[in-house]
């Protein structure tokens, strides 16, 4: 039987016109990994991170590439975009406190150079290329735009206590992903002078103060890696790639 390669094409894919930055958040604790750096962690060999910047990297619709990362780690990025032939890695820069201070810090690389930029998640390595297109489609003619997938279990909502209070009509509800897709300015004035911690994604800052979101169509298979187990299930995803 012949060998499987999971490895990745150290090819950079030339931006075409109207591309857009992209900025990729790393600066998480992986407190669910036990403390190990889940993107670090190897899928078939490669490390997530590595995975996720190449994602980007072969899109011809991303022209340059920020990771915001702990401050610790911003050589270790480096020495990996050089590993993988990264070419459009422009920025590494240090987090904030917060995801949303983390995000906050590398679209203030953007004032005055781009108008709208999206935004990734460092720890989810399939995001595919036709994902990364519905999001800049929607950017076009909107100032928040997130990826997301229709709910596939019943959700219910639970008291304090343990008792199911009312089940919601799954029919209205989506698991929100990334890439988002932000006007630059627009976040920049929402995200001043507000505790940015309350907020669980980028998009729900421009909520915040009445900006609307739109959806587009985001992909089962961009999982977030937040336990060993979501490790099985990329390379699983990848196998049947093959």
């Amino acid at each position: 039987m012949p060998k499987l390669d999971f490895s990745l094409q150290f090819e950079t894919v030339k931006a075409q016109e109207g591309a857009y930055s992209v900025i990729i958040v790393a600066a998480g604790s992986s407190r669910r990994m036990g403390g190990e750096d889940k993107l670090m962690m190897s899928i078939f060999g490669v490390p997530v991170i590595a995975r996720t910047l190449r994602a980007f990297d072969n899109s011809a619709l991303i022209k340059d590439i920020t990771v915001v990362t702990r401050e610790e780690k911003i050589d270790d990025i480096w020495l990996i975009a050089k590993k993988y032939s990264i070419a459009k890695l422009k920025s590494v820069v240090a987090g904030g406190a917060c995801r949303e201070e983390s995000v906050r810090n590398g679209v203030a690389l953007y004032k005055g150079k781009a108008e709208k930029v999206l935004v990734h998640d460092g720890a989810r390595p399939l995001v595919s290329n036709d994902v990364i297109k519905n999001v800049c489609d929607a950017l076009k003619n909107n100032d928040s735009v997130t990826c997301g997938v229709r709910l596939k279990d019943t959700v219910k909502r639970v008291s304090d206590d343990g008792f199911a209070v009312e089940t919601l009509n799954r029919d209205s509800l989506f698991a929100i992903q990334t890439p988002q897709g932000i006007n630059v300015e627009r976040f920049l004035r929402a995200a001043a002078d507000t505790d940015l911690s309350v907020f669980t994604d980028d998009t729900s800052v421009m909520e915040s103060v009445g900006i609307r979101t739109a959806i587009a169509e985001g992909d089962y298979r961009n999982i977030k890696i937040t336990t060993k187990e979501d490790i099985a299930a990329a390379e699983a995803y990848l196998s049947e790639e093959l």
